[in-house]
């Protein structure tokens, strides 16, 4: 199946110089042309099928840093090299920029680094007005003059001799290219053309426009891409870039999200006698409405909370806010009677989100007393950590907030041991793991269960314990809340990675 926003394939290109591998022009072969001809249609649909399969791979990541792994990889292949680097630096200076090697060390790249801007091997490509727009091979390092003399230093200390550089450009607007065809604004020529083009056609939009960055090749003799392979990874590094720009514009979306998501929720947390409070929020790719809570009630008193907006982006961003705010409202004036909290809150949300449905847990707790009565709205049951028990509370089986003309369950008490730490947490801690619920439950219940004691004195600690052992890949690898791979630990792809993960841990003294 072939990947989405792939450029049309539209055949062979007559301009383009012939294989390595082909003889002499045709005029200049008294005999057997046919057989020249075969061989040099052979020549051009094993580079087409190599550039298809290429950009397959490339159109399959889904994030800048596998995207920028996956162009260096097929670059070096397509120019013969063994190491390179690419340095992701957008013209219009809002980022991210990173770097990243192949076959090169975080030592390695910090060498390079240490070459004046003016004179590395990217910075013609990127700096001032002048920056070049075309690749610049350099196929002898050492007997250059020019040279200048710390890039000569850190070519011989890591053993390169030659490197061939190439800008990433995103077009502007509407940009129709060629990512598995040669065709790059000729027509098709020959009867070839019937046979490779059109399956594989797309319109492709560019997000971010202008310079992106640079890709540079190394070698470790002196050397330079031969014609032909110079055409091929331009043709690469072209759709490369149209790739590479719409990665960095949602990017760009997923930061302005979780900047956002993070400015809901309190900055702090409460300092209350008799009471630790740590939290853990770590926002989806596109923006959930997930939300935590802690507020300084009379008497020494506290109201929890954790929940859960239907959808994903800015309106459930916007949604989550609404009701956080609802419900901080609620659990001042009536914060001892949980029922009563969420009961109100479910009238809110069917009167003004009536498309929208949410999960809640709220909570009354009094450390003095060492007392806590909760109420969940078709929400995960807490989880009491301790020296002496791991361990579920039962709470009644209710509905989430705006699934029934008029919410109610009722409410649960339960009585916390001096040095036990009470788990809130959202569903998507459980979803992110690709799991049936059950074995979710039954990982989250070990992962809890097998807190270090020199860690249970701190709720901090224990909800990182529980982030990194639930989460396949820990909580910000690449299959956790931070990451967009998405898989479980068996390797099955997550449909639910976009969810929000939130954890709050308040530990009783």
């Amino acid at each position: 199946m072939s990947a989405p926003n792939m450029p049309k394939v539209a055949g062979i290109d007559s301009t383009v110089p012939a294989p390595a591998h082909t003889g002499p022009p045709l005029d200049d072969l008294p005999a057997a042309p046919g057989a020249l001809i075969r061989d040099r249609l052979a020549g051009w649909v094993s580079d087409l099928t190599t550039l298809h399969e290429l950009t397959e791979r490339l159109a399959g990541t889904g994030s800048l840093d596998s995207a920028l792994k996956e162009l260096l990889r097929a670059g070096a292949a397509l120019v013969g090299a063994r190491r390179g680097l690419v340095v992701l630096e957008p013209a219009d200076g809002l980022g991210p920029g990173t770097t990243l090697g192949l076959g090169l060390t975080h030592a390695d790249l910090g060498h390079l680094e240490t070459v004046p801007r003016r004179a590395s091997l990217y910075g013609r490509l990127l700096d001032g007005p002048t920056a070049r727009t075309e690749p610049v091979a350099s196929p002898d390092l050492l007997r250059d003059t020019e040279l200048d003399p710390r890039q000569r230093e850190v070519a011989v200390r890591l053993g390169y001799g030659a490197s061939y550089a190439v800008p990433l450009v995103a077009g502007t607007g509407t940009h129709t290219g060629t990512a598995s065809g040669f065709a790059s604004g000729g027509a098709a020529s020959g009867p070839v053309s019937s046979t490779v083009s059109g399956p594989v056609s797309s319109t492709v939009t560019s997000a971010v426009s202008g310079r992106l960055g640079a890709a540079v090749w190394l070698y470790d003799e002196p050397a330079e891409p031969v014609e032909r392979q110079r055409h091929l990874v331009g043709l690469y590094t072209r759709y490369a870039s149209q790739h590479l720009s719409r990665l960095l514009e949602l990017e760009r979306a997923r930061s302005r999200m979780a900047t956002i998501a993070e400015e809901l929720l309190p900055s702090r947390l409460p300092r209350i006698p008799g009471l630790q409070l740590a939290a853990r929020h770590r926002t989806g790719p596109y923006g959930g409405g997930d939300w935590y809570d802690a507020l300084p009630l009379p008497e020494g008193a506290v109201s929890l909370s954790v929940g859960s907006v239907s959808g994903s982006g800015p309106g459930a961003v916007a949604a989550m806010g609404r009701l956080r705010a609802s419900l901080r409202a609620y659990a001042v004036m009536e914060g001892e009677d949980p029922v009563a909290v969420l009961s109100d809150l479910e009238l809110l949300l069917r009167l003004t989100e009536p498309a929208r449905t949410a999960t809640a847990l709220f909570a009354y707790a009094e450390p003095a007393q060492g007392k806590i009565l909760l109420a969940g709205a078709g929400h995960a049951p807490p989880l009491i950590v301790g020296d002496r028990r791991t361990e579920f509370v039962e709470t009644s089986l209710s509905a989430p907030l705006g699934m029934l003309a008029c919410w109610e369950a009722p409410s649960v008490e339960l009585w916390p041991a001096p040095g036990e730490t009470v788990l809130l947490y959202t569903d998507g801690l459980l979803r992110r793991t690709g799991d049936p619920m059950d074995r979710a439950y039954a990982r989250l219940h070990g992962a809890a269960a097998s807190v270090p004691p020199s860690a249970r004195n701190d709720p901090g600690a224990i909800a990182d314990h529980v982030l990194r052992t639930v989460l396949p890949g820990g909580p910000d690898g690449p299959d956790g809340p931070g990451g967009s791979d998405g898989r479980n630990a068996e390797g099955a792809r997550n449909p639910d990675s976009a969810e929000d993960v939130v954890l709050l841990a308040a530990r009783f003294d």
